[in-house]
């Protein structure tokens, strides 16, 4: 296997303007069986998100970042759909080697992985990521945007930092710069699991350095306790989707949820359990709107997101 015969083409982003004018749900809503049902639900409640909720959650892991979705999840940010994200370590990751250059390319499933090791090339699904497309990529970008802001101050909350790097990106698919641009938090919980997580580690050994994630829970619990109506749209599970719900609890619950998962509830997990358990936790009202779309995200996201523009 050699590096030209498999990065060939690269993933490309997508916004809110290339879905603009179906009419797929309307499509849906006559099928209506099976998931249909579900995909013209979430859209209605997604609709509803938009128009009732003064804080309105986006949360997502962090696999779908190397996909075209991230223009979409920027675009979504950047045009109000959404005024809090909450993600995964390695969304800053991905995000960061696209914005500062690094390219990913589209690939198969079904490639070899020693093949692809021996020509420095790591494999995330049926996405191909050149070595130095990564890593050092990210390396680089913070320890050129850091250690200024060190200088200004050496404690800062990770929502802040994050904004820092949104306004030295000028690409217009980034989230960190959809965030900047309008203020809108990202709240990552397991930050320093990844690799930004690890250099920002690395940094504080010669800059002194320090994280406060106590100022992101602060603000997420401000922002918590003072919506009227709050609704989230969680895409895939683990941290991302137990912090927004988490924090939910404390206002007795969202008030419209969207799940969309491949996970499944058999095995107890928090990543497949259903809206309707979270209400047993108080994450959820027991009379919000709510469903569970089981899909993956690179199919059901586009279309959930024309309900928003049509």
């Amino acid at each position: 296997m050699r590096r030209e015969d498999v990065l060939i083409e690269t993933v490309q982003d997508i916004t809110l303007d290339d879905i603009k004018g179906s009419n797929l749900l309307e499509i849906y809503n006559k099928i209506y069986g099976f998931s249909a049902e579900s995909l013209y639900r979430a859209s209605k409640i997604l609709k509803s998100i938009a128009k009732e909720c003064d804080l309105r959650f986006l949360s997502f892991t962090a696999n779908l970042v190397s996909t075209g979705l991230r223009g979409l999840f920027a675009d979504l940010i950047r045009r109000g759909f959404f005024n809090m994200v909450v993600t995964t370590g390695g969304t800053i990751d991905h995000d960061i080697a696209r914005s500062f250059g690094g390219k990913y390319y589209k690939g198969s499933f079904d490639y070899s992985d020693e093949e692809l090791r021996k020509i420095n090339v790591h494999r995330l699904g049926n996405i191909l990521i050149p070595f130095e497309d990564y890593g050092g990529v990210v390396e680089r970008a913070v320890s050129q945007v850091l250690p200024p802001l060190v200088k200004e101050r050496k404690e800062w909350p990770v929502y802040e930092l994050l904004w820092e790097f949104g306004r030295r990106i000028s690409d217009q698919h980034s989230i960190l710069k959809a965030s900047y641009e309008t203020k809108t938090p990202i709240i990552v919980p397991g930050v320093v699991d990844g690799s930004f997580g690890t250099n920002l580690f690395v940094q504080s050994q010669f800059t002194g350095l320090r994280i406060n994630l106590f100022e992101d829970m602060r603000l997420i619990k401000d922002r918590v306790f003072e919506s009227e109506k709050a609704g989230a749209l969680l895409v895939g599970g683990g941290i991302s989707k137990h912090h927004t719900i988490w924090w939910n609890q404390f206002r007795d619950g969202l008030d419209y949820a969207v799940y969309l998962t491949t996970a499944q509830e058999f095995d107890g997990s928090l990543s497949g359990a259903r809206p309707k358990e979270a209400i047993s936790w108080n994450k959820i009202r027991d009379n919000a709107e709510q469903v569970v779309l089981y899909a993956d995200a690179t199919l059901a996201l586009p279309l959930l997101a024309i309900s928003l523009i049509s």
